[in-house]
C-alpha cells in the first residue's frame, strides 16, 4: 500500500524549493535605481569635504600667526590656494585620486559698504552643466576691499566661497 502522506510531502517540498529559486532570482536580477533623493548625500559628502579643507588650511601653523589661507589671499597667491586646496578634496587612501575640481572667490565689503566679489583661484572653470555645492570660510586678512587693488590695507573679514563639482 502506497503512503498518501508522503507523496504529500515530496510535492509540498518541491514546490517550496522552486518558490525559493525563483526568489532569488527576482532579487538577484532585479537593479538598484538610483533616485534623485539619494544625490543629497554625496552632495553632503562633496559638501563636508570642501569645508573640512577650508578649515583646516584657515588654521595657523605652530610656528605663524596666520594661516596659509590668510596668507594666500593677502598675498595674491592662487597657485598657492589651488595646490593645496585641490590636494586636500582630491586625496584618498590608497594609490587613486578623486576627481573633484573647484572654483573659489573672494567676498567683502569695500569703504562705500558695497558688497564686492572677486573670483581667486579655479582647477576649472564652470561650464554651467556641473551639478556644484558650496563651501565657505570666513578669513580676518590685511587687505584692500577688492583683494590687491591699491589703496590702503586695512583688516577685512572676508568670504572665500568655493564650489565643488565632480568630472
Amino acid at each position: 500500500m502506497v503512503d498518501d502522506k508522503a507523496q504529500l510531502y515530496t510535492i509540498e517540498g518541491f514546490a517550496a524549493a522552486v518558490i525559493m529559486v525563483f526568489s532569488i532570482f527576482l532579487v538577484l536580477s532585479s537593479t538598484t535605481t538610483y533616485t534623485p533623493g539619494d544625490s543629497h548625500i554625496s552632495d553632503f559628502q562633496m559638501q563636508q569635504l570642501g569645508h573640512d579643507v577650508l578649515w583646516s588650511m584657515s588654521i595657523p601653523s605652530a610656528s605663524a600667526t596666520e594661516s596659509s589661507l590668510q596668507q594666500y589671499i593677502e598675498q595674491n597667491q592662487p597657485a598657492a590656494f589651488n595646490d593645496e586646496f585641490i590636494n586636500g578634496i582630491n586625496n584618498k587612501t590608497g594609490s587613486e585620486t578623486d576627481t573633484l575640481q573647484y572654483s573659489a572667490s573672494v567676498t567683502c565689503r569695500d569703504g562705500n559698504d558695497d558688497i564686492i566679489q572677486t573670483p581667486f583661484a579655479y582647477s576649472r572653470n564652470l561650464t554651467g552643466g556641473e551639478h556644484a555645492v558650496r563651501a565657505t570660510q570666513w578669513a580676518l586678512v590685511q587687505q584692500t576691499c577688492p583683494p590687491n587693488t591699491g589703496g590702503p590695507v586695512n583688516p577685512h573679514a572676508m568670504l572665500i566661497e568655493v564650489l565643488i563639482w565632480r568630472e
